[in-house]
């Protein structure tokens, strides 16, 4: 069964278009080391819920929405190596420095996920 890396991240409306172009980028250099599927989706049909929803579980902002990625690799051992290889390739460095990021990175939410099912 595939592995999965999920996020949730809290994005600045007005920064869609940088983010957009940061994943652009990471997204190449996921997929140059292994990754099979790399996918960044904004908020188009998510309402605030009576307990939790995806803008409350990130304490989305009026002038913010919610994006949702997923990265999909053949294993969890597969996941692992191609993250030790992203996690070292120099086109990441500065991208990737909390202050260079367009979104609050202390509000996302992320993890990996061994699928149960695919169909």
């Amino acid at each position: 069964m595939k592995y999965v890396d999920g996020f949730v991240v809290p994005v600045p409306k007005k920064k869609i278009d940088a983010y957009r172009r940061m994943s652009r980028k990471a997204g190449k250099v996921w997929k140059e080391h292994g990754a099979l599927e790399y996918v960044e989706a904004v908020a188009d049909d998510v309402q605030p819920g009576k307990l939790t929803s995806f803008p409350q579980s990130v304490k989305v902002k009026r002038t913010e929405t919610v994006v949702f990625s997923y990265i999909v690799y053949k294993s969890r051992a597969h996941r692992d190596r191609v993250l030790e290889k992203v996690m070292k390739d120099p086109r990441l460095e500065g991208m990737m420095a909390a202050k260079n990021l367009p979104f609050d990175a202390k509000r996302m939410i992320y993890g990996g996920f061994k699928n149960i099912v695919e169909i």
